[in-house]
């Protein structure tokens, strides 16, 4: 569900914290005179705190040689590693529901995904410069393509009936995103809310999807992510949380190489990744299998997909 920080003992605090025709024009009528682009307001205090300190975990995620950037090619992958992996991450949630909110704790799922087609739109707020906008939505869509390509499942951006935001604020935007994921009318719970606007100063972007219950199928989903996050960290919950919003929901420490654990080494998708969500959306597998049910299938999909079996 969240991209956290695993160095969170290694930098200061912050002092405030707080979530994408053509028509003619008559040529006896004159043109309209361009309309200057509205700049964004200046960055808030709180905006401009939370900006200096993830600029500076992500100086010393680097320094540690984390958020690498590459597909891990030179970590051996096994079948079983694939196999546990997968299981571990798909067939278990990080966070449960209970009287006191949203928690993290990892419980046993069922397998879900998407069956319609997935459309998101990227949602900024008025605080993110036109240009930082371009970049993202090309960022963005460049990635959905790919993770199309991946699970051969339709994917792609567009503002046409989404089911799949993607939200970009600042931290004053966030703290305020109540009413605006309230009016999505898609059945977000309010504890749900409250975990995006009370989102914890080490958590760097999250996501949540809505399922049937009996279906376990994704209808829904909302990802939101730290405008302050500098360019490398918001690339990589770019990453994380699309992913993890197309079914896979949990992190394992054990996931090597991967951007789902939570030490934050890998920053972008990894070739395991690619393997976990080509098993996913594997016809061999149904939504709602447990994970006992799934276990000898994926074992199969990861021999093959390692070459461990012809």
């Amino acid at each position: 569900m969240a991209r956290s920080s695993a160095v969170k003992s290694l930098i200061g605090g912050m002092a405030c914290l707080a979530l994408a025709g053509c028509l003619g024009v008559s040529a006896r009528v004159a043109p309209a005179s361009p309309v200057a682009p509205v700049a964004p307001p200046p960055p808030t205090p709180r905006s401009a705190a939370a900006a200096a300190y993830y600029a500076q975990v992500q100086q010393v995620l680097l320094r540690e040689g984390m958020l690498r950037t590459d597909p891990g090619t030179d970590i051996p992958i096994r079948p079983e590693r694939l196999t546990e992996n997968f299981l571990k991450i798909a067939l278990f949630q990080e966070f449960t529901r209970s009287r006191g909110g949203i928690t993290r704790e990892e419980t046993a799922s069922a397998l879900t995904r998407w069956n319609d087609p997935i459309r998101v739109s990227v949602r900024f707020g008025p605080s993110i410069p036109a240009e930082k906008r371009a970049t993202d939505r090309a960022r963005i869509a460049s990635y959905l393509a790919r993770l199309s390509q991946i699970t051969g499942h339709p994917i792609g951006l567009t503002d046409a009936a989404p089911n799949f935001w993607v939200y970009i604020v600042s931290e004053d935007e966030r703290i305020a995103l109540g009413p605006e994921l309230a009016g999505l009318r898609i059945g977000i719970a309010p504890d749900v809310i409250q975990a995006v606007t009370q989102m914890n100063q080490t958590t760097y972007c999250n996501v949540f999807a809505i399922s049937g219950s009996e279906s376990h199928l994704h209808r829904h989903a909302v990802a939101v992510i730290r405008a302050e996050n500098p360019d490398l960290l918001r690339l990589s919950c770019f990453h994380e949380e699309i992913a993890q919003g197309l079914g896979l929901p949990n992190d394992s420490p054990r996931a090597r190489p991967s951007i789902f654990n939570d030490d934050e080494e890998f920053a972008l998708l990894t070739d395991q990744d690619e393997m976990m969500l080509r098993i996913l959306y594997s016809a061999e597998l149904r939504p709602g299998m447990t994970a006992a049910e799934a276990r000898p299938i994926v074992e199969s999909l990861a021999r093959r997909m390692t070459g461990g079996e012809s």
